[in-house]
């Protein structure tokens, strides 16, 4: 973490504000100061509470009934809603644009246009992250007894009494764990508000981009880079010790024993509005992806899929898009396994031990989700490029940068599980003659698979990715952004169909995944 997080953040930073070996501090008071940059904050900071919380208000529901409701094709929806998360946030920005801009599905419908305002941020961003909140709560949801929640209701306590003193505060830790992702996601959002949000709107991570790409200003780039730093360190503070302060071991069962049909019209009621809600907020966005891909000027057809094969002579790419496909399942894989094994012993560690010193632990742990993807990035160019550690042009950088992003989803996602874990479990294990290792692959692995997760958030990663990423090895991500940044119906088609391969490859991923935490009775 030090290594290949903290040098390279160093690096950028003191690169800005140092001159000639004299710091020039004077800098952090000119931009703090500058009305400008305080209307940036400003709308950073507030467009990310207001997503946070339409996001939660609209997945927790979602949460609940893949929890608690077997209903046909639960295992395929929970994949597909998953899809999102995923994609490229460019490519986010884009589907969102052909649904809600000019010449969009909302303007040809009914004349009605949301682009270049705070409501197609919003609505992009909840799309970006239900899946955040559905797997994160959803999967300790699954695996609460239901039998407490009942004898609380046979005490005389009404179902929303019994749920509000029973259920919801056994899922503190896990509400909190998702809103602390989805703030930190929003609060460093950057295609989804460029694209979206035109020159009107921008947040820090849109202005650092800007200030370190387009006006090579370093210094401002830095100290931007510090306020996003000193703002997410102190949300994350926060966050650990109230989590803390509401942890609680749970009795975790069997989520296959938890989930059963719906009963009742509130309940069939409840199924129908969260399927709704996935059918516009999800299903739709996706579904005009995919159509812009088929679309192409002879008719609806594979034509721009075909095209992928070829490199073409607009000298995009040196080599078929096509191979960015593979090149991403490479670097996603080995990110997955990098972030599986590193945040799974930080969790492990997190769990035996008290003190303020882990939870100053856990909150560094997070704090690449709040870091600037475009200085990590850039970072890793100024610093690691001298032996032994030149990586500039070893095939590891990519998946190294992917890792630091799939790190805190790992622990994010397996840390209440384990809390939650009765520890008299672990010890029975152990007197029936099990290892430690053994101990950890029966009790502690079935109920946290985090590497869907991981292998969802290395797929995607952008933001860093696209400063490492050689030009004959891109990514999927990269490739749609190149692709999406030149003019063309040639080039924007091209950039469809490989999203549109980028959400098969994601789907099928999470199903094989689903279907191993089913087998094992766990949860990711």
């Amino acid at each position: 973490m030090r290594l290949f997080f903290a040098w390279p953040v160093a690096a950028i930073v003191g690169r800005g504000l140092r001159v000639d070996g004299v710091w020039h501090l004077g800098r952090i008071g000119e931009v703090i100061t500058d009305p400008d940059i305080g209307h940036v904050l400003w709308f950073t900071t507030w467009q990310a509470l207001a997503s946070t919380a339409l996001t939660l208000l609209i997945a927790l529901p979602g949460a609940y009934v893949f929890a608690r409701f077997d209903f046909p094709g639960r295992q395929l929806l929970r994949a597909v809603v998953t899809v999102p998360f995923v994609l490229p946030t460019v490519v986010v920005g884009t589907a969102f644009l052909a649904l809600l801009g000019r010449g969009g599905l909302l303007d040809e419908l009914w004349g009605v246009r949301l682009d270049t305002t705070v409501w197609a941020i919003l609505l992009a961003h909840v799309f970006f992250n239900y899946a955040v909140v559905v797997r994160t709560v959803g999967g300790l949801w699954a695996q609460l007894d239901p039998r407490q929640e009942e004898a609380a209701r046979v005490l005389g306590a009404s179902r929303f009494a019994a749920w509000r003193t029973v259920t919801l505060p056994a899922l503190g830790p896990a509400v909190a764990a998702a809103a602390l992702m989805v703030f930190l996601f929003t609060f460093t959002s950057f295609g989804v508000v460029q694209i979206l949000g035109g020159p009107t709107f921008s947040t820090l991570e849109v202005e650092i981009y800007r200030q370190t790409a387009q006006l090579l200003d370093l210094p401002t780039a830095a100290v931007l880079t510090l306020v996003q730093f000193a703002a997410v360190g102190s949300v994350l503070a926060v966050h650990a010790w109230t989590v803390r302060r509401r942890e609680s071991a749970l009795k975790l069962v069997d989520p296959a024993r938890t989930a059963r049909r719906p009963r009742g019209a509130g309940q069939w009621t409840l199924l129908a509005a969260v399927l709704a809600v996935i059918a516009v907020l999800i299903l739709l966005p996706l579904g005009v992806l995919v159509a812009r891909s088929l679309d192409t000027p002879d008719g609806y057809g594979f034509g721009y899929f075909r095209s992928l094969q070829s490199v073409g002579e607009g000298g995009t790419f040196l080599v078929p898009p096509l191979e960015a496909v593979w090149n991403s399942v490479q670097y996603a894989l080995a990110a997955t396994g990098i972030a599986v094994v590193v945040g799974g012993l930080a969790a492990a560690a997190l769990t035996r031990r008290g003190g303020r010193l882990v939870r100053g632990f856990d909150a560094l742990l997070m704090l690449p989700l709040g870091v600037s993807a475009v200085t990590v990035g850039f970072g890793f160019l100024i610093t690691l490029d001298r032996p032994p550690l030149d990586l500039r042009t070893s095939w590891i950088l990519v998946p190294l940068a992917q890792a630091l992003v799939g790190v805190p989803f790992v622990v994010r996602t397996m840390l209440p599980v384990l809390r939650a874990v009765d520890g008299r479990l672990r010890e029975a294990a152990a007197v029936l003659g099990a290892s430690p290792l053994r101990v950890w692959r029966e009790v502690d692995l079935p109920l946290v698979i985090a590497a869907g997760f991981a292998f969802a958030v290395s797929l995607g990663e952008f933001g860093a990715t696209v400063f490492i990423a050689r030009p004959d090895r891109p990514t999927l991500p990269v490739a749609v952004a190149r692709l999406l940044g030149r003019a063309g119906d040639l080039n924007y088609g091209q950039a469809m169909a490989l999203s549109t391969i980028l959400m098969v490859v994601c789907a099928v991923s999470l199903l094989l995944l689903e279907r191993i935490r089913t087998d094992r009775t766990g949860e990711f």
